[in-house]
C-alpha cells in the first residue's frame, strides 16, 4: 500500500477515535449532571465502578497527551551543526547559551575565550577570558546571561564566578570576580533574576543576587546534591540541577525539593549533563552516558528528541524560534535540532528574564 494512502487512514483513525471518545463524554456528562445535582445518592452507581472509571480515565488522559506530545514534537531532526570557533586547537564545546534575541553564547573545554554567535551560527565577537590587573588567563566553564544584561561564567580552576563588566576603566572590558566557591561548574539565572551555581565537589546550588556594585545578597545554598553538574531555572520559579550520579531534581522558588525527575517519570538517566527549560514549561535533559537528549512534558511520558548522532553531549539551550542547541564535546560541533512543529508560544507560559547583553556586537551578522 502506498505511504501515502496508509498516512492518510492513519490521521482518519486517530481523528474517529478521538472525537469518539469527546462525543461519548459530553453524551455522559450532560445525562448525568443534572441527575446528580437535583438527586440524592448515585442511584446503582457502585464505589467499585466510580474507582474503575477513575483509573480508566488517567490512563486514557495519558494516552491522549503522549499521542498529543507525538504530534508536537520531533526526533533528530538535525537542522545545523556549527563547528567551535575555536578549532580543535583546545578542549570540545561544553557551556551554550541562548538568549531570548537568538544570540548563542559559548565555551570551550581549555579555552580562554566566549564567543558570540548570531543565529546563523556566525561568530560576531569573542571576549578573551582575561584578568588585565594581573595579566593572567582564566579557562571558563559554563556561560550564561544575568537578567541586568552581563556575560557571566564559571571559573573552575579559581573557584570564582566571573561577570563581564563592558563600562569598567578598561577599554577592553573587564572580568568582575564574584564570589568564592570550591568547585563551579554550571550556571544559570532564575526568574527572579538571582544567579545559580551548581558547586560539583560541595554537592551544592547556590543563588545569589547582586546590587548594583556587584556586591553579592541574599545568598542561599541547596545541599545534599551528588556531583550537581548544570543548572537552568524552573518553569514555575526555582531551578533544575543534574546530577554526574545519575538524575536530575526540581527544586522551587523557595529552594524545597519538589521532584527528582527519574522517580516523577520513571526515566533511568546514565550521565545526565546539559538541562533547560522551554517556554512551555517542558525539562530537556542531555545523557553524555547514553548520548540522548530527552524532553520531560508536564504531562505525559518522556520524550526521545535525539536517538543518535550525538558523542559527548554537553551543554543544551533552547532558542524561543523552537529549536535544541546542544554543545557536543565529542565531535566538538555545536549541533542544531528543530525539536518542534512550531513554537508559537502564549502569553501565560513560562517567563524568562531579559537576558540581552549589554555589549556592543561587532561586525554582526545575521
Amino acid at each position: 500500500m502506498d505511504y501515502t494512502l496508509e498516512d492518510t487512514q492513519r490521521k482518519e483513525k486517530l481523528l474517529r477515535t478521538v472525537y469518539a471518545l469527546q462525543v461519548k463524554s459530553d453524551a455522559t456528562f450532560q445525562k448525568a449532571s443534572p441527575l446528580l445535582n437535583s438527586h440524592p445518592g448515585t442511584g446503582m452507581v457502585t464505589e467499585h465502578q466510580v474507582h474503575q472509571l477513575a483509573e480508566k480515565a488517567k490512563v486514557i488522559c495519558h494516552d491522549l497527551d503522549n499521542i498529543k506530545n507525538s504530534l508536537y514534537y520531533r526526533q533528530d531532526e538535525l537542522v545545523q551543526q556549527i563547528p567551535n570557533p575555536n578549532g580543535n586547537h583546545y578542549g570540545g564545546v561544553c557551556g551554550i547559551h541562548c538568549s531570548l534575541d537568538g544570540l548563542i553564547y559559548m565555551t570551550s573545554e581549555n579555552a580562554p575565550r566566549v564567543h558570540f554567535l548570531n543565529r546563523s551560527g556566525q561568530t560576531f565577537q569573542s571576549i578573551p577570558c582575561v584578568e588585565w590587573k594581573k595579566n593572567e588567563t582564566f579557562l571558563p566553564e559554563d556561560v550564561t546571561v544575568t537578567r541586568a544584561g552581563m556575560v557571566a561564567i564559571t571559573d573552575l580552576v579559581n573557584g570564582t564566578v566571573r561577570i563581564f563588566n563592558n563600562h569598567s576603566k578598561f577599554s577592553k572590558g573587564e572580568w568582575l570576580r564574584i564570589g568564592k566557591f570550591c568547585s563551579p561548574r554550571g550556571i544559570g539565572v532564575d526568574t527572579s533574576g538571582k544567579i545559580l551555581v551548581a558547586d560539583y565537589t560541595e554537592g551544592k546550588v547556590h543563588s545569589f543576587a547582586l546590587d548594583r556594585a556587584f556586591k553579592v545578597q541574599s545568598t542561599h545554598s541547596v545541599s545534599n546534591l551528588r556531583g550537581p553538574r548544570y543548572v537552568c531555572l524552573a518553569p514555575e520559579g526555582g531551578f533544575v540541577v543534574s546530577e554526574e550520579c545519575g538524575d536530575v531534581k526540581l527544586f522551587s522558588s523557595n529552594h524545597k525539593l519538589v521532584s527528582s525527575i527519574s522517580s516523577k517519570y520513571g526515566h533511568c538517566f546514565g550521565n545526565p549533563s546539559g538541562v533547560c527549560a522551554d517556554r512551555e514549561g517542558n525539562i530537556i535533559v542531555a545523557d553524555e552516558q547514553h548520548q540522548k537528549v530527552h524532553l520531560f512534558p508536564r504531562s505525559g511520558s518522556p520524550i526521545c528528541l535525539v536517538s543518535k548522532g550525538l558523542q559527548r553531549p554537553m551543554g543544551i539551550a533552547c532558542s524561543t524560534q523552537g529549536l535544541l542547541l546542544v554543545a557536543d564535546s565529542g565531535d566538538n560541533y555545536v549541533k542544531v535540532f528543530k525539536y518542534r512543529v512550531r513554537p508559537h508560544y502564549s502569553s501565560d507560559n513560562l517567563c524568562i528574564p531579559s537576558d540581552s547583553p549589554n555589549l556592543t556586537p561587532r561586525g554582526r551578522a545575521e
